[in-house]
């Protein structure tokens, strides 16, 4: 028998640890309060982690858990037998309510599991206008997310296809089992005392942004295979990673698992080429090898092996999706990269590279810019999107500089690892 099936879960221990995550979510990633509604997304084949998350929630309790399902099967009948100008339609009515729950102090919670290839064979130009018209409709909802007016976090269930993606030549059975394993892993559910573990999870994380913070770089040099990259920072800007106060004072964790530390680039202040190093999955279409090249902050050139119809109509979504909403640290070393899986899921993914990320900024990663409005924020060098996507940029081959504020080059990153503390 191979190794690694021998050492998957049984099942009394999967149902262990999908409890355990099911906790994580609910007490580090929400830091959920007594009293208060979620709003809780998730695809079908997530249903036994929705369970454990509702019940929970409902024991930290919460006063309502609303659960909105996504059917895979029913995307792509709307793409395959809808009507052509339906697909300029999203329910703004569901968003609407979305953004008005959050407005009343809901926390959000999303459960991700999509087929990474879902939407590959479909029009792209249907995907792009369905997406552009979802992205609208969401934006109010959205603006609440990116600005941590409320709690919010992101989970991970494994779903059958997705599991087929990342383990093609097991049978599904196991190829689910490893890769529930894997999200058990990442997410820190597998250790003796999860909730301990993140907490020094997260000083960890803090301690790297404080020495960012105290740095105060101008900008950031990458350079590696097919890059050459300078990203220019926001004016004010903060760095974040870990933990973090949301703006209705609850400590949440946006993302389970994260490894990253992330500021905000200046929206003119980005220059020159940059090659993905692992491949974007976006709404179900892969987006291979992305190469692109920046002046004056602007993408104006943009290439890819696999998905280069899909990308140039994200980077046609608005003037904000061609500029930099995101730049984000994380060493090669971290547990995501060094398990050799490719998990062809951003949320996962990412925390495995340093990553870039096209379209809207975060207002909490400059200094005071909850309070700021939009022209502020703008200003400081702060981008405005409908989009926020990102995708990878970091390897063990690739470096980054810190650049000063009187223009010296300071080792950061060699080979993907930090040289600097």
């Amino acid at each position: 028998m191979n190794e690694q099936v021998r050492n998957l879960p049984d099942a009394a221990s999967h149902a262990q640890l999908l409890d355990r995550l099911a906790e994580v979510a609910v007490r580090v990633g929400l830091g959920l309060k007594p009293g208060q509604e979620l709003v809780l997304t998730a695809p079908l084949d997530a249903v036994a982690l929705v369970r454990r998350i509702t019940e929970h929630a409902y024991k930290a309790g919460a006063s309502l858990v609303t659960t909105i399902f996504s059917d895979e099967e029913s995307t792509l009948m709307r793409f395959r037998h809808g009507q052509d100008e339906g697909f300029d339609t999203a329910p703004a009515w569901l968003y609407e309510g979305m953004a008005e729950a959050y407005k009343k102090g809901a926390a959000r919670l999303a459960i991700v599991g999509e087929d990474p290839s879902l939407l590959a064979k479909e029009d792209p130009e249907k995907v792009s206008r369905a997406n552009r018209a979802r992205s609208k409709a969401y934006m109010p909802a959205l603006n609440m997310i990116a600005g941590f007016d409320i709690n919010w976090t992101i989970v991970a269930a494994a779903t059958p296809a997705w599991a087929k993606t990342v383990f093609p030549d097991d049978t599904d059975e196991v190829a689910l089992a490893k890769l529930w394993q894997a999200i058990f892993s990442a997410s820190r559910v597998d250790t003796p005392d999860p909730i301990a573990a993140w907490e020094k999870h997260n000083k960890a994380l803090q301690a790297r942004t404080r020495m960012l913070n105290g740095k105060n770089y101008a900008a950031l040099h990458f350079r590696g295979p097919g890059t050459d990259l300078r990203v220019g920072l926001a004016d004010g800007h903060e760095w974040n990673g870990g933990s973090t106060t949301a703006k209705n004072g609850l400590v949440c964790n946006a993302n389970i698992p994260t490894e990253e530390v992330f500021t905000t680039p200046h929206k003119d202040r980005v220059d020159g080429t940059v090659t993905s190093t692992k491949p974007l999955s976006y709404n179900g279409t892969l987006i291979q090898d992305i190469q692109v090249r920046f002046e004056g902050g602007r993408i104006v050139e943009s290439r890819a092996r696999t998905g280069e119809a899909v990308l140039n109509k994200v980077l046609d979504t608005d003037e904000g999706a061609r500029r930099l909403g995101e730049v984000a640290l994380v060493p090669y070393s971290s547990p995501i990269s060094q398990s050799g899986l490719l998990f062809f899921n951003t949320l996962f993914d990412e925390n495995a590279s340093s990553h870039i990320a096209l379209g809207q900024a975060y207002s909490k990663c400059i200094g005071g810019g909850g309070a700021m409005g939009e022209d502020e924020l703008a200003s400081r060098g702060s981008n405005k999107s409908l989009i926020h996507i990102d995708w990878m940029i970091g390897s063990d081959q690739v470096d980054v500089d810190g650049i000063t504020q009187d223009g010296r080059a300071e080792p950061l990153m060699r080979g993907g690892e930090w040289v600097t503390s």
